[in-house]
């Protein structure tokens, strides 16, 4: 019988289970709303990390979400408990010569000592600002990184080396022979000129792949070295590729044409769970889809088919981090001046109305605790402590818009405003009943067309112009569908004349007319679904048609719809 290639260390695997269980509870802890993540993360990780000698190729593992959700910020945390950081390599990919002095893959890996078969992480993050794709659909005619597509494939990288090799044999063997050309009696030259030194040393250790210390390598002579090299190069196994078989790789990013939603960074007002139900909804094929609108499709394939995907935060994901982030900032100052300070619910309401833009993720929540709580909490502690207290409370009157701190008998307030509340508070109240009229009409038609109300309705947003939204359902688009759609959208300015008359009508209904052309557009030119125009109107290059002859039925379309909508509204 043939024996095994390598034997199962069954202490070492027990070890090694145990160590993922725990990381697996300190990841948990450490990140909000993101347990399943975690949780399919470290499942697909565990024969990595437990028997790497049975892999044949790289463990690719994608992420993919909108920013502030703790991509990279988990692959960190994980790295460091897992103790790998002298084996771990972190990139950012670009197509402009300003993005790295590297122009590859390899020499990346190698910069960062990894430079043999041995188990090794490595995170390419912003993965899409490498695009190959620009677009428009036209490929990029050079991008550096190209042997990043061969690490994906099989895990492994060539050796482009042989010049080296060739330059440091020719390099030691013309010291040598000026050094034979030397006259009897001339002084030998310094020891130092005749040793390899520090910086070849390290340079020869990666490329020989040597087991000895950097230091003895730097003692050797250059005879010797040169002797070594010979060999090294006879032998030829240093030209064969690295195999990096036992490494994890992993890929983060944004994309756009998945999560939508992302470039919604201003909206302060939607719901987080709205967010967070449109996201769950997005999958693997949706994220293969937007791949190849930024790769080519043999580029997609090497991605692989794990791809984790996450979610916006909810509410309850948004509450739990501002508890967290306060709770730290409280334990932190008991400890360090023996303080302590009871939060009230209404400065976490405070700071959830001012910090939370759902699309944006933890940072802007960061950035309002430190806002809204830090920055007053140095005079409140101050004033504590002069007052030989080592307690208080902190507030937020709403009304009186003070926050203050309860000291002894004593209360200590100072006037304050959030920022994005004092957005809120400067919108015109008539101008805040025109955008009412405007989004309930939106709500009136959408509920009269498709039976159900929309998700939410607000009229008083924080923007330096007052607005509103209407945010409807994923509705899938059939002819009927799109019809609806379009009243939907004319309803708004429609109700708006309704009650204050034409002449008194704004301009808030600009960016409904645009989408409500664009609809009619595709109702036409792309989906055939008027019977007079059955070809696509809206291919470029050499398919492209006469989009002209098309206006006339466009116009004809809206004009009547706006009439079927205003009766709907009058009924």
């Amino acid at each position: 019988m043939e024996e095994p290639k390598f034997t199962i260390d069954k202490e070492r695997l027990a070890h090694r289970r145990a160590t993922l269980e725990l990381l697996r509870l300190r990841l948990k802890e450490d990140f909000v709303g993101i347990d399943e993540i975690i949780d399919s993360l470290l499942d697909y990780i565990q024969v990595w990390y437990l028997m790497p000698e049975v892999l044949t190729r790289p463990i690719i593992v994608c992420l993919w979400g909108m920013t502030g959700v703790g991509k990279t910020d988990l692959v960190r945390k994980m790295v460091q408990y897992l103790y790998f950081q002298e084996r771990f390599a972190e990139v950012e990919l670009g197509n402009t010569d300003q993005t790295t002095y590297f122009s590859s893959v390899n020499a990346i890996l190698k910069s960062n000592g990894l430079i043999d078969s041995r188990p090794a992480i490595v995170l390419f993050d912003e993965i899409q600002r490498f695009y190959t794709i620009e677009p428009d659909g036209s490929p990029v005619q050079a991008t550096k990184f190209n042997d990043f597509w061969e690490l994906l494939s099989d895990g492994r990288l060539a050796k482009r080396e042989k010049e080296d090799f060739d330059y440091y044999i020719s390099d030691f063997m013309f010291n040598q022979r000026q050094r034979n050309r030397r006259p009897p009696g001339e002084p030998a030259e310094d020891p130092m000129q005749d040793t390899v030194g520090i910086w070849e040393a390290r340079n020869l250790k990666k490329m020989l792949e040597l087991e000895e210390d950097v230091l003895d390598i730097a003692d050797m002579s250059k005879k010797q070295m040169l002797d070594i090299i010979i060999e090294a190069k006879s032998k030829r196994r240093v030209f064969e590729p690295v195999d990096y078989s036992q490494m994890l790789i992993l890929i983060s990013g944004n994309l756009d044409e998945a999560f939508q939603m992302a470039t919604h960074t201003s909206d302060s007002e939607v719901d987080a769970d709205i967010y967070h139900a449109f996201t769950k909804k997005i999958t693997a094929v949706d994220i293969k889809n937007a791949l190849t609108r930024r790769f080519r499709p043999e580029q997609v394939a090497r991605f692989g088919n794990i791809h984790l995907i996450y979610p916006s935060l909810r509410k309850g994901d948004f509450e739990a981090l501002i508890r967290k982030e306060v709770s730290k900032i409280v334990q932190k100052t008991e400890e360090r001046f023996g303080v302590k300070i009871h939060i009230s619910e209404n400065v976490y309401s405070l700071i959830y109305r001012n910090g939370v833009f759902p699309v944006q993720g933890v940072r802007p929540v960061f950035s309002s605790v430190t806002d809204i709580l830090e920055t007053h909490l140095s005079k409140f502690l101050f004033e504590c402590l002069n007052d030989g207290h080592f307690s208080f409370s902190i507030d937020y009157q709403t009304d009186a818009k003070l926050i203050s701190a309860q000291i002894g008998n004593r209360k200590v307030e100072m006037p304050f405003v959030g920022r994005i509340d004092k957005i809120r508070q400067g919108n015109i109240a008539d101008v805040v009943a025109n955008v009412s009229v405007h989004e309930s009409g939106h709500a009136v038609a959408y509920v009269a067309l498709f039976g159900i109300a929309p998700l939410q309705l607000k009229s008083k947003v924080a923007s330096s112009y007052a607005a509103g939204f209407t945010f409807p359902h994923e509705i899938y688009e059939t002819r009927e569908n799109l019809i609806k759609k379009i009243k939907v959208f004319l309803a708004g300015g429609l109700a708006e004349e309704q009650v204050f008359g034409a002449d008194h009508a704004t301009v808030g209904r600009s960016n409904d007319r645009e989408q409500v052309t664009m609809l009619a557009m595709d109702y036409i030119r792309r989906h055939g679904f008027d019977e007079r125009y059955q070809a696509n109107y809206t291919l470029e290059y050499g398919f492209a048609m006469d989009k002209f002859a098309t206006d006339k039925d466009v116009e004809a379309m809206i004009a009547g719809l706006v009439q079927e909508t205003r009766d709907l509204l009058e009924r």
